[in-house]
This record gives structure tokens, sequence and C-alpha cells, in this order.
């Protein structure tokens, strides 16, 4: 079999693991005991606040930047349409002026007949040498051209006026058609305006419901908890009351005993009745009396054996006394005899000292001095 390698696509793969890894955060954030909350998680609505603060925030910018992209291709249009009619004037004017320049009625070949004998340009040829081509007019040709030049005049000037007017209508309406245009533009962005209020009312409603919402349900597990708290209180008070009027505990030994037949006594149920016979409780009554005799002779014991302890200590501490005693009158004899040594020693060292002085004075030493100081030191 040959196994084939189809081209895998990274988006679909990056896809996957996204979702993958959204999952598991998914499953992180709700199986977690620490951060899941019954009733209303208030870190989720704060968070959906905050993104919808967000978004709102930038809905406000694109529409800001709209408005301005609005402004900016008015602006540009008005702009190209003052281009385009200076434009139209200034080339109205350089053909006006190349008219009157260039294609003047005076320069024509036959100016004499537009603009009478005062405009013509004087023949200088001489008249034998004109062939026929060279007429101009003709004979009977000249025939009422005053009358037919002023009604020329006239179709011009109607035309004129007429060309004048279609100019001034096509003016007025371009002029209409721009009001229209304005008009139309200020509609739209009243429109504008009108759908993001409306679009603002709604959010705001929306919100308000969302609040509205959130505090109804809170408002209602709040009450779900009460009322579930307070149906476990009652089934605790119940189960208590059951259990403190049961058999078992008021000890119903009617209840508690169970025929057995055969000329046996009856069972006792130990798990409806945990009483005790007459016989039971003499016998209890009994081994709890020779307990407390025991005990008493225990502690009677106990208090001889203290008494006992405590004159063996007072006996020690006596002879620790009279111990304590001798050695403190055998150091008080130790000090005086080691004073009166102290005192002697004192006396023979003012003496020697006393015989060093007379010594120094007289430099003649008396040997029965010496005899003297040596017998009193024997």
């Amino acid at each position: 079999m040959y196994k084939l390698d189809l081209p895998v696509d990274q988006s679909e793969v990056k896809a996957a693991e996204r979702r993958r890894s959204a999952e598991t955060t998914r499953k992180a954030r709700i199986f977690n005991t620490r951060h899941r909350v019954m009733g209303i998680d208030v870190d989720a609505l704060n968070q959906q606040v905050q993104e919808k603060k967000h978004q709102q925030h930038m809905e406000m910018q694109r529409d800001k930047a709209f408005d301005k992209l609005r402004k900016y291709h008015n602006d540009a249009l008005l702009q190209q349409d003052i281009n385009e009619e200076e434009k139209r004037a200034a080339l109205h004017t350089d053909l006006t002026q190349y008219w009157a320049t260039n294609q003047r009625v005076e320069d024509s070949r036959d100016a004499d007949l537009k603009c009478g004998l005062k405009g013509a340009i004087s023949i200088t040829i001489p008249e034998g040498e004109l062939g026929p081509a060279s007429m101009q007019i003709f004979q009977g040709e000249g025939t009422g051209e005053d009358q037919r030049r002023k009604e020329q005049m006239k179709m011009t000037e109607r035309d004129l006026r007429a060309q004048k007017e279609l100019n001034e209508r096509k003016h007025m309406a371009d002029k209409h058609r721009e009001v229209l245009v304005s008009k139309e533009l200020v509609l739209q962005d009243l429109r504008g305006v009108q759908l993001q209020a409306f679009e603002e009312d709604c959010k705001k409603a929306a919100r308000i419901s969302l609040d509205n919402y959130n505090r109804a349900l809170a408002t209602e597990q709040a009450e779900t908890l009460k009322e579930q708290r307070r149906r476990e209180e009652r089934e605790n008070l119940a189960e208590l009351l059951h259990t403190l009027t049961s058999d078992m505990m008021t000890e119903c030994a009617e209840a508690a005993k169970k025929e057995v037949g055969g000329g046996r006594p009856p069972r006792v149920l130990i798990d409806r009745w945990k009483g005790m016979s007459p016989e039971q409780l003499s016998a209890i009554h009994r081994e709890r009396e020779e307990q407390r005799l025991q005990g008493q002779r225990q502690r009677e014991a106990e208090k001889a054996q203290d008494a006992a302890r405590e004159l063996q200590l007072l006996r020690l501490t006596r002879e620790a006394e009279e111990e304590e005693r001798r050695a403190a009158e055998f150091r008080r004899e130790k000090n005086i005899q080691t004073d009166r040594y102290n005192v002697q020693l004192a006396r023979e060292q003012q003496a020697y000292q006393e015989y060093l002085n007379k010594k120094l004075y007289t430099n003649k030493p008396t040997k029965s001095y010496f005899n003297q100081f040596n017998t009193s030191s024997r």
C-alpha cells in the first residue's frame, strides 16, 4: 500500500489549535473551584461591561473618522467644482480673447458686406483687371439689404437672448442640483445622527434590560437559596423532632420487644431501645458502688503515701538545715580565726615599718630590737 501525503492547510491546523486552547482554557476556568462561583459571575459581567465600553469607544472613533472622511470628500468635491468652474471661465475668457484678436469680423474677406461700406477694405486692384469671380455685389442682390441685416441682427439678438436664458436656466439648474445635493447630504447626516442616536438608545435599553435581567436573576437566585436553606432547616428540624420523639430516644421498651416463641422470653431490639432491666441496673449500681469504694480506698492510700512523703521531706529538710547551720558556724569560726591572723599580721607589719623608719633615721641597728622582733614573731 502507498501512503498519500495530502497537503495540510496551515490555517485549519492553527484554527484547530486555537479551538483546543480555548476549550482547555474554558475547562480550566469552569473546573477551577477557586474561581467558580454560584449565581452571578461579577468578573465576567465587569469584563462584558469593559468590552461593551471599548466597543462603543471604537464605534465612536469610527464614526468620527467617517465624518472626517465625508467632510474631506465634500471639500474635495467642492474644490473640484470650483476648479472646473474656474477652468471653464478661463477657457471662455481665452476663447473670447482669441475671437476678439484673431477672428475679428473686420479681418474677414466679406467684411464690406457684413460691416457696410465703412468697414470695407479698399480695393487697390484696378477694376479693369478684376474678372467675374472677383464680383462681390451683383445686380439686384443688395435689395432690402438693410432690412435683412436688421432681421439678422434681431434673430442674432434673440438667439443670444435664448442662449443667455438657457445658460441662466442651466446655471439655476446646477445651483438647484447643488442645493439638492447639499440638502441630501444634510439629510443623510441627520439620518446618520438619528440612526446613531437610535442605536445608542437601543444599546442603552439593551444594557438596562440586561442589568434588570441580571438583577432579577440575582434576586431569584438569592430567593432560591433562601428557600433552599429554609427547606433544609425545616427538614433538619423535622428529622431532629422525629429522632427526639422516636422509640429509640424515648426508650419505649414495648416497641423494642420481639416475641421469639418457644416459651422463651421476648428479645429486645437494641436498635430501637437501649434501656436496661432492673437486674442490669442493680448490677450496674453495685459495680459503680464498688468502683466508688475502690476509688476512695485508693485515694486514702495515696493520701497516706503523700503524708509519709511529706514527713520524709520535712525530715530531710531539717537535716539539711542543721547541716547548713553547722557549715555556717564552721565558716564563722574560720572567718574569726582568719581575722585574728590578719590583725596579727597587720601588727607585725606595722612594727616592721616602724623599725625600718628608725633604722632610716639612725642607721644604727640595735641587737635587742631584732631579738625583740624575732621573739614577738615567734
